[in-house]
């Protein structure tokens, strides 16, 4: 499936606040119309979800990730929403050492030095040094860095 944001709601954030708006005031209400919205209405047709997250992406946020979860922050079909990182426990060499044994195609930014990808105007490449998604809401508290998909309640 691909989601969408409602149009309504973005027409009238941007008619409000323009259509940068999160450089001044933070990424939430943004990311909350385009990501988080679409995902909560998908993810209440449905019993569980499968994402890719691990403990080493960020250890402000991500530190207590554990395999199998029930997501509070979001409701399934029934109620109850299983949450599922089979990732967990893997690093950034373990992901690199898999696509390149499967040969399994990627975004072509990564060659470039982007780490972890989201939307255009929030994502640049980070240094070798730098963690992995630093390159993500540069302008905001590290301990920012989620969108609101992957919150905890």
């Amino acid at each position: 499936d691909i989601l969408s944001p409602d149009a309504e709601a973005l027409r009238e954030l941007v008619s409000r606040k323009g259509l940068f708006s999160f450089y001044r005031d933070g990424h939430q209400e943004c990311c909350g119309i385009r990501k988080v919205a679409p995902l909560k209405r998908k993810l209440a047709t449905l019993d569980a979800w499968i994402t890719g997250q691990r403990r080493d992406q960020n250890p402000d946020t991500r530190q207590s990730l554990v395999e199998v979860e029930l997501d509070t922050a979001f409701s399934g079909r029934h109620g109850r929403l299983i949450k599922f990182n089979p990732l967990a426990n893997w690093t950034s060499v373990q992901v690199w050492d898999h696509i390149e044994a499967f040969e399994v195609p990627y975004n072509e930014l990564h060659r470039h030095g982007f780490r972890s990808i989201g939307c255009e105007p929030c994502t640049r490449p980070t240094l070798p040094h730098q963690p992995e998604r630093e390159g993500r809401w540069w302008w905001e508290d590290s301990v920012k860095k989620e969108c609101g998909i992957h919150r905890r309640s």
